[in-house]
């Protein structure tokens, strides 16, 4: 038994592997089979969620689900994942409240609950195949004011959200879900793992120019830059991950 596997469950270290590896190439030709995970956002209409807390749990569900046990060898949703992991990654949120939020839990995936905010990430799939339950939601219209969390613990990542770019909710929540991957993969297995055990927890909080530009260069972060499909210029720096 190596000293890695001494420490880490030996199928969290297989699935940690995978997701280090990285992300594949293009998209198929068939666009119905364009591979896209859904994200659903518990956002009631007289108690929304704080958007940070909102951010974090979408964040926290996404990781959750790419080291889930059930992606790994022999797991129920391996093909399914290693699909989209292996095409170009792409995330889509939407709104759910009431019977539709209850409705969503029974689709396969993650949910997290952080300071009363629930999201869930599902078990990705092709677009011109998505459940019912799921295809009906949507993301537009719905806003949430932004917010200034408290202070996180300092033992948890942040997630800083480029503040002058003005995205959306559903916009940032696919940009953290992204971050929170590209953290997971670049830590170190054994950092991965005690972060598992903390379920995951992040503090997503917006960085104004300022803070921005003493974050951009720093050397522990993780950076993503988005394609540009929606709302932001292909190439925008979006989200930056402290570990």
């Amino acid at each position: 038994m190596s000293s890695v596997e001494s420490i880490v469950d030996a199928g969290f270290a297989v699935r940690h592997a995978e997701l280090a590896r990285g992300y594949g190439g293009g998209d198929p030709e068939d666009p119905a089979l364009v591979q896209a995970m859904q994200m659903v956002l518990h956002i009631p209409k007289d108690e929304p969620p704080a958007r940070s807390a909102l951010l974090a749990a979408a964040a926290s569900a996404v990781v959750a689900l790419c080291l889930d046990e059930r992606v790994g060898p022999d797991g129920e949703w391996e093909q399914r994942y290693l699909t989209w992991k292996r095409s170009r990654i792409r995330k889509v949120a939407r709104r759910a409240r009431g019977a539709q939020w209850l409705a969503a839990q029974q689709v396969d995936g993650v949910t997290v609950e952080v300071a009363g905010a629930q999201a869930r990430a599902l078990v990705p799939g092709p677009v011109g195949d998505i459940d019912a339950r799921i295809k009906r939601l949507q993301i537009s219209g719905t806003e949430l004011p932004f917010d200034a969390p408290e202070p996180g613990d300092p033992g948890i990542p942040v997630l800083w959200v480029n503040s002058d770019l003005g995205m959306t909710v559903g916009k940032a929540a696919a940009q953290v879900g992204h971050a929170s991957m590209l953290l997971a993969g670049a830590m170190p297995v054994r950092q991965a793992y005690a972060w598992a055990a903390q379920g995951f927890r992040c503090t997503v909080a917006e960085a104004d120019p300022a803070r921005w530009g003493q974050l951009v260069g720093a050397g522990a972060a993780v950076a993503v830059r988005d394609a540009g499909f929606t709302e932001v210029a292909p190439g925008s720096m979006t989200v930056i991950a402290m570990p």
